[in-house]
């Protein structure tokens, strides 16, 4: 059943090869070869994953979906015993969190003439673009994932009115220290475990630079040292780390960028590692695939995925807009 979402006032809040490609051996290239270039792309695909560094990865063996199950919590038992009476006891509830699995990949391909006259490694280079790609796909699945969250909050607008919807945010909303504080304490409230001691809030770049910018961010970086222990990191405030991302969800409201900054606590969402069929690098050398003359070579990537938030509880998402919203694109 879906769960209704929650809105918080500030105030309470307060080149084409065919189509028809299969995987094959890699036969025209050398193992220490395909190593190379297979180590590159996975380097380049984790480069990009900042959502993926804090899910709870589940590991599966078969199947296309997968399935997280946590007990429910009990409420304290603060109703002193009576002496040689049993209390009734409460009842134990599993919950069973779902999510399916979906494979997405891509590939280019490189004419035989372009490999011998180019300068540069074009096999190589070409696999660095996959990889950036590819990991930058798998985040953003992810990210979309995360888009669900049922507690959400609107950024007051210049004028102290707080919205009530994306659409009432009139481009003036922005993310302030006092949202900060208002999201950590949300957190706090909910029980959300901490990741290392801190939450944390995948931000995008444009939100970032008006937060950087209040004078309260200036002044606690003034005087704290400031330890960066994530991916992206670019500094914290009100015990929350800020993690930079341009992947951070950017809708388009009217005229105006609306950014969603998320604030999380420890496995409020799960992704799936899938046994043999996560990242994967696939180059097809001339002499296999480049049809009846050799006439091209392939490099691509392809994985499975899938990604599901575990603990509504755990997560929030600031809605705001930026100095840049009137010149942002959707993502």
């Amino acid at each position: 059943m879906k769960t209704a979402t929650k809105n918080f006032d500030i105030q309470l809040f307060a080149f084409e090869a065919p189509s028809t490609m299969t995987k094959t051996t890699t036969s025209g290239i050398s193992s220490t070869i395909k190593e190379f270039y297979d180590t590159a792309l996975l380097e380049n695909a984790r480069e990009a994953s900042v959502f993926g560094q804090f899910g709870k990865t589940q590991t599966m063996s078969n199947g296309l979906s997968a399935e997280w199950r946590r007990f429910k919590t009990f409420a304290p038992a603060t109703t002193p015993l009576t002496e040689g009476v049993a209390p009734s006891g409460s009842t134990l509830g599993i919950e069973a969190i779902h999510a399916n699995l979906s494979q997405h990949g891509d590939f280019v391909a490189v004419s035989d003439q372009l490999e011998y006259a180019a300068i540069d490694d074009i096999i190589f280079g070409a696999t660095e673009e996959m990889g950036a790609a590819g990991g930058a796909t798998e985040d953003i699945l992810t990210r979309n994932a995360l888009l669900g969250g049922t507690n959400v909050a609107y950024c007051a607008n210049s004028s102290g009115n707080v919205p009530t919807s994306r659409g009432d945010l009139d481009g003036t909303s922005r993310l302030t220290p006092e949202y900060v504080n208002k999201a950590a304490t949300l957190l706090k409230k909910m029980k959300a475990p901490r990741i290392n001691g801190y939450y944390v809030a995948i931000i995008h770049p444009s939100v970032a630079e008006d937060l950087r910018n209040s004078e309260e961010w200036k002044e606690f970086h003034k005087y704290n040292a400031v330890n960066p222990i994530f991916k992206g990191e670019i500094g914290e405030l009100h015990g929350v780390k800020f993690v930079e991302s341009n992947d951070a969800k950017i809708y388009k409201s009217g005229a105006n960028a609306v950014y969603a900054t998320l604030f999380f606590g420890a496995d409020a969402w799960g992704t799936l590692d899938p046994e043999g069929m996560g990242m994967e690098m696939i180059i097809k050398d001339k002499s296999e695939i480049g049809g009846p003359l050799n006439q091209y070579s392939t490099i691509g990537y392809k994985f499975m995925h899938g990604a599901a938030i575990l603990y509504q509880e755990r997560l929030v998402r600031v809605e705001s807009n930026s100095s840049y919203s009137a010149t942002d694109e959707a993502n």
